[in-house]
């Protein structure tokens, strides 16, 4: 073959390719607020919520823009996942937006994006709205604050013209987290709960929380007092006072604290020395704001950093109460 030829190949192939991936594009997506469509390749994204930029990244774009993570984020803002990923690509840190409940708009409108992600969020009609005209914006589907890993991670791949590469991540993962979760069977034998003391009374989690679906869609097993004591709204936590949390129950009760003195404190009360699962050894308690913050919920790039640590707590406990 002569070098005109090879030459001619090459560029037939690169064509071939970028058609490809222009075929991508336009693309419309549907969420609670409607649908947005994107027209070409974005280049400017700015992510606003938890996790967005996580599946961003980790499908080989980096945001111009992201929030400014106040749980488990360290000074910066930004998780640690987050921070070993952008190393890992050599690429500079984004802007971090200011820190607060309500997306900062003028600190948005003025990285001038192509793209909105708010994916897992918990925007507002209004908030969207003024966010939509900034640029095309993609809010939460279903119920705000319950978009699963999976689910985030093919929207986003969508959004950015890699659905291929997003359906190929998420098989991969899943095939490491049930590798992982393998390595517990006993977690398959018991039945859970999750709460943490909050403001005078047990904030239980409900199926509905990210965090707990996590859990069930890998195989552990709500117990049914979950549900009996639900409210059944859309919440994905719901009080129960401490007179009824004996009503809870469960072979093993997870829950979170930020640091160790604080789960200390909280198991010398009343209701924790006296709750059935601890008493007979399965408490799966996971500390510290970023072990917590890696799978309150999982994102594709947090759940390599700490899903193992939280199994081992989890199958702890659960070996201890299938061996009593």
């Amino acid at each position: 073959m002569s070098f005109r030829s090879i030459l001619l190949a090459a560029s037939i192939a690169l064509a071939t390719v970028g058609a490809a991936h222009a075929q991508a594009f336009p693309v419309t997506l549907e969420h609670a607020y409607g649908k947005t469509t994107v027209t070409a390749e974005p280049q400017r994204i700015v992510t606003w919520g938890w996790s967005n930029e996580d599946a961003v990244i980790a499908l080989g774009k980096i945001p111009v823009g992201m929030p400014f993570q106040s749980y488990g984020g360290g000074d910066n803002g930004i998780h640690e996942w987050v921070e070993e990923a952008l190393t890992k690509a050599g690429a500079e840190t984004p802007t971090v937006l200011d820190a607060g409940s309500e997306p900062p708009i003028e600190q948005i409108a003025a990285l001038n994006p192509d793209l909105i992600i708010a994916a897992y969020s918990g925007i507002t009609k209004e908030q969207y709205a003024v966010l939509s005209g900034i640029a095309p914006t993609i809010a939460f589907s279903g119920a705000p604050w319950s978009t699963s890993w999976q689910d985030l991670t093919l929207i986003v791949g969508k959004a950015l013209g890699k659905e291929d590469e997003a359906t190929t991540l998420v098989a991969e993962t899943t095939n490491w987290v049930k590798a992982e979760f393998a390595k517990y069977p006993a977690l398959k034998e018991v039945t859970f709960a999750s709460a943490n003391d909050y403001d005078g009374s047990m904030a239980v989690y409900a199926p509905l929380d990210a965090r707990m679906k996590f859990l069930t869609d890998f195989g552990m097993t709500f117990n049914p007092s979950v549900a009996a004591l639900s409210p059944g709204d859309d919440a994905f936590y719901f009080s129960l006072s401490y007179e009824l949390f004996d009503q809870l129950e469960a072979d093993i009760f997870v829950t979170y604290f930020e640091e160790q003195s604080a789960l200390d404190t909280w198991l010398a009360t009343p209701q924790a020395r006296n709750y059935p699962p601890i008493v007979n050894g399965g408490l799966a308690a996971l500390v510290g704001t970023e072990n917590v913050a890696a799978v309150s919920p999982p994102s594709i790039l947090s759940l390599r950093w700490g899903l193992p640590r939280y199994l081992e707590i989890l199958g702890t406990a659960a070996d201890a109460v299938t061996k009593n």
